[in-house]
């Protein structure tokens, strides 16, 4: 599934240049993604990249995008191709 950032985010700008996808902007107050583009770096790496740099830990799991891990792949090789 895809990530979403919550409202304790603190705009410390680490996690947008780690995703491979560019699925992180800076929405109206704080970051968001994009659940389009996020893969959860299936197909980059073996860990969300947003979620080990955030000092905050206020990226979590989507429960409005759910996706397995053959959907996440699929996504991926769509954004790559």
């Amino acid at each position: 599934m895809a990530l979403r950032i919550t409202e304790e985010c603190i705009n410390c700008d680490v996690c947008e240049p780690q995703c491979p996808n560019n699925a992180i902007y800076m929405g109206a107050e704080i970051y968001e993604i994009e659940p389009a583009k996020c893969t959860e770096c299936v197909g980059h790496f073996d860990e969300p990249q947003c979620q080990v740099v955030c000092p905050v830990e206020c990226i979590v799991f989507d429960l409005d995008h759910p996706e397995d891990h053959d959907q996440l792949m699929a996504k991926y090789k769509a954004l790559t191709a």
